[in-house]
């Protein structure tokens, strides 16, 4: 019998997929500030650093550290949103990955 261990960022990020749960996280971000009710310019601005996380040299932070470094204001939208899809992605991802 064998047993199944559990991934565990503390001791390896072997079998997380960091990159996968930001995507998940920021597809429901972008989603949401597209509606009227959610966009400011916070969220402007948040879009514009989402769109160089893909330019390798001209980026500040990738996906995954651009999701990481906003979840509080990740959070407060979903929760706004009543997105509990949006959360749950949002605490896998802090619990596995920031």
């Amino acid at each position: 019998m064998t047993a199944t261990t559990q991934a565990d960022r503390y001791i390896s990020f072997s079998g997380i997929d960091c990159d996968g749960n930001a995507k998940i996280v920021l597809e429901r971000v972008v989603a949401l500030v597209a509606l009227p009710e959610y966009a400011n310019c916070f969220w402007d601005r948040f879009l514009i650093r989402l769109a160089e996380a893909d330019k390798v040299g001209a980026r500040k932070a990738d996906e995954l550290c651009l999701a990481c470094s906003n979840t509080y204001y990740i959070e407060e939208l979903f929760e706004a949103a009543g997105d509990e899809m949006g959360l749950a992605a949002l605490r896998r991802l802090e619990d596995e990955c920031c």
